[in-house]
C-alpha cells in the first residue's frame, strides 16, 4: 500500500502520461484519507496536551499544507487512471457536473482498465512484471 502511494506521490509526482492501475489510484486515496485522520488525531492530542482548542486549527493547517502539496500528484494519478480505461484526462472535468458528475466519475474510477496496450501506453497490469515483483520468477 505504501509503495503505491510513494509511486504516485514521489516517482510520478507530475506525470500526466501513461496509465495507472486501480490499485495505484485507490491506495493513493486511502493513504491520503488516513493522513487526514492522523492530522485530526494529532490536533486533538495537541488540544488535550496544551489544554486549549489551538491544537485542532494547527493540525488542520498542517493538513491544508499537505493538501496543497498533493494537488498535482492527485490530478496526475487521476488523469493516468482515466488513461487506463481509455479516456482522455479531460474526463475528470465530468466530476464538476452537479450530482451526476461525481457518481459517473466514481463509476469510471472503479472500472477495470483496458487489457493490453491502448492509445495512452502499455498495460500497467503486465503479469510478467507482477511475478517479478513478488519474487516468484527470480
Amino acid at each position: 500500500m505504501i509503495e503505491w502511494y510513494k509511486i504516485a506521490m514521489f516517482q510520478n509526482y507530475a506525470n500526466f502520461n501513461g496509465r495507472a492501475r486501480r490499485s495505484e489510484y485507490w491506495y493513493f486515496r486511502l493513504v491520503t484519507s488516513l493522513l487526514f485522520f492522523v492530522f485530526v488525531f494529532l490536533g486533538l492530542m495537541l488540544s488535550a496536551v496544551l489544554g486549549t482548542e489551538a491544537g485542532l486549527p494547527i493540525a488542520i493547517g498542517l493538513f491544508f499544507l499537505f493538501a496543497i502539496a498533493s494537488i498535482i500528484p492527485s490530478l496526475a494519478v487521476t488523469v493516468r487512471r482515466m488513461h487506463d480505461i481509455g479516456k482522455s484526462g479531460w474526463t475528470i472535468l465530468v466530476s464538476l457536473i452537479p450530482f451526476a458528475g461525481p457518481i459517473w466519475m466514481l463509476v469510471l474510477l472503479v472500472t477495470e482498465g483496458e487489457y493490453g496496450e491502448n492509445y495512452y501506453g502499455l498495460d500497467p497490469k503486465n503479469t510478467i512484471e507482477e511475478i517479478d515483483e513478488i519474487g516468484i520468477n527470480n
